[in-house]
């Protein structure tokens, strides 16, 4: 079967819920039963209507336990729309939990279409058996990931120990299916689970190959992230790695990533370039001498043109002021370099996250939904990687290989992220650059401008510095151009400092749900205003996540 083929076939072992969804679309109590004609026991149980369905069983002797024409039972229509109450009634009144339709799908396979969790606990409480396959080797595992019904997949992982990595009849797991069909969030959670992104269907076909052939962008990259990178090169039986696979599809973008991927693999050296761990200094020492070197130089360039140079005039005591200031805060800018570099950014502690165990009820399954400040409900705080449930606003560094809170950016420059403990010592640190930058330009700038004789009328003043005064110039045109950077770094980070959101939230406001209100605009509930949220900072050097200035209306990021 060609990948063509497999795009076929998932689509069309999907027809019979999608008729079920069409036929029971008012179902899930959106539209109440007295607007409905309700006629039989099939109609009372998929709108919910359990007055109704007690009239037919104990007055008209009606029996739950036989199907409709299209073979459909009371219990599965129940169970699809999640009224417990309804199915427990049947289950109670002949309703078998092992009855099967056409395609050998049981209740607990329909409840799984909507994420029904209530039902769903009926069925199991009533002895129906998590591991039912149908006709395709579905389990309700395929099922909830070919849905995206996340909840409902680690409510029956973590409560009744569902098998999370067992393959169907063509080998593909539900990880494979939630690849191919885009759910981000339910890959998550799998992979939270430590299900094997490796593992190949009968096509040779990886998770990773599922999501490059759809081209889902976001699959692709937590499948990256929480990867070894050898999915990378695995080749399908037709030959194709996932990368070839999202090319022929003129899927550009994802191409670019895994091939962009795949390229820094096997440039291993790359792998190295976060060195500064706390307690761990690794290669600190030759980062410093490479990325200083520079600055140090810059500072006898401005010594020996500017201050010392012959052929200018003396230094007077305010010049020579203003150049000791501008080496001082040279020497103050490199020992924050250091400090930021070696600081700890804020990592997530992985001893006390929370881990796949063997507790009875699940990892998920014990956290309080109401403590916001560690589980929100957002899945997007699970980190497959690191194996913890982080806060809100954290992410994992793939560079770093670990979470760190309130992330702001990964900075190559001091070889370290930038995040909650250590942004107030980077704000400072690229304070520190600019002044000395700023201050330096002004003192060679006068210096040249106050010594150089009256010129002739023919010869500009630039072209007499570049020709007479070469060491002056050099100087002049690198720190103009550090002081443009720097300048530009601290510009953005004071504005996002003031509007209390970190680089990461700017950049992807659009995935975080937690940025957006009701209407899909962007809402920063953490937004205090400028004078509190630069206070804030200021004073702690950071800005508390649970203070925030009204709840967020929408939590589950996409």
């Amino acid at each position: 079967m060609t990948l063509s083929e497999i795009e076929i076939v998932s689509e069309s072992s999907k027809d019979n819920k999608n008729n079920k969804n069409d036929t029971a679309a008012a179902g899930g109590g959106q539209v109440p039963p007295e607007v409905v004609l309700i006629f039989d026991v099939f109609g009372a149980s998929a709108y919910g209507d359990l007055q109704k369905l007690r009239k037919f069983v104990e007055e008209d002797g009606v029996s739950l336990s036989q199907p409709d024409g299209n073979g459909y039972y009371p219990l599965q229509w129940a169970s699809l729309n999640n009224f417990a109450d309804v199915a427990q009634y049947i289950i109670e009144h002949g309703g078998d939990v092992h009855t099967v339709d056409n395609v050998r799908q049981t209740a607990l396979h329909w409840a799984a279409v909507r994420g029904s969790v209530a039902a769903a606990d009926v069925l199991l409480q009533n002895g129906a058996r998590v591991e039912a396959v149908d006709v395709n080797g579905y389990r309700a595992v395929h099922v909830a990931a070919q849905y995206g019904q996340t909840s409902f997949l680690n409510f029956i992982v973590a409560k009744y120990h569902a098998d999370f990595d067992v393959p169907d009849n063509d080998g593909r797991t539900p990880l494979h299916w939630a690849a191919y069909k885009g759910f981000a969030d339910t890959i998550r959670l799998l992979l939270f689970w430590d299900a094997f992104q490796g593992k190949q269907d009968k096509e040779g076909c990886t998770a990773l190959h599922w999501a490059a052939l759809r081209g889902n962008v976001e699959a692709c990259v937590v499948l990256l992230h929480a990867g070894t990178k050898q999915e990378l090169t695995v080749k399908d039986s037709a030959g194709f790695t996932p990368s070839q696979i999202a090319a022929d599809r003129g899927h550009h973008h994802v191409a670019s990533i895994l091939s962009n991927a795949n390229r820094a693999r096997n440039n291993c050296w790359k792998d190295k370039a976060c060195i500064n761990r706390v307690g761990n200094i690794g290669y600190a020492p030759i980062l410093f001498c490479i990325r200083r070197m520079p600055f140090t130089v810059l500072i006898w360039i401005l010594a020996f043109s500017s201050m010392l140079a012959s052929n200018l005039l003396k230094v007077t005591a305010v010049v020579g002021l203003w150049g000791w200031t501008a080496v001082s805060l040279s020497v103050a800018s490199l020992l924050m370099f250091v400090r930021c570099s070696s600081k700890d950014p804020g990592y997530v502690k992985t001893s006390g996250g929370i881990r796949n165990g063997a507790d009875a009820e699940g990892p998920l399954l014990t956290i309080d939904l109401t403590n916001t400040s560690h589980w929100t409900g957002n899945w997007s705080q699970l980190c497959p990687t690191c194996k913890i449930i982080r806060p809100v606003r954290s992410k994992h560094c793939p560079t770093c290989k670990r979470c760190v809170e309130q992330f702001d950016h990964h900075c190559p420059w001091i070889s370290n992220c930038v995040g909650k403990k250590n942004k107030w010592d980077f704000f400072v640190f690229l304070l520190l650059g600019t002044l000395t930058s700023l201050i330096s330009s002004v003192v060679a700038v006068h210096r040249m401008w106050t010594s150089i004789p009256a010129l002739q009328s023919e010869e500009s003043w630039i072209h007499h510095v570049v020709f007479q005064h070469p060491g002056a110039a050099v100087f002049l045109f690198i720190d103009f151009l550090i002081l443009i950077v720097a300048g530009t770094l601290i510009l953005i980070q004071g504005y996002q400092i003031s509007r209390n959101i970190t680089t990461n939230e700017s950049v992807n406001a659009t995935r975080y749900g937690y940025l957006q209100g009701a209407d899909g605009r962007f809402r920063n509930p953490y937004n205090h205003g400028w004078v509190k949220n630069c206070s804030d900072f200021l004073i702690r050097g950071y800005t508390d996540d649970d203070d925030i200035a009204w709840p967020p209306l929408q939590q589950v990021a996409r």
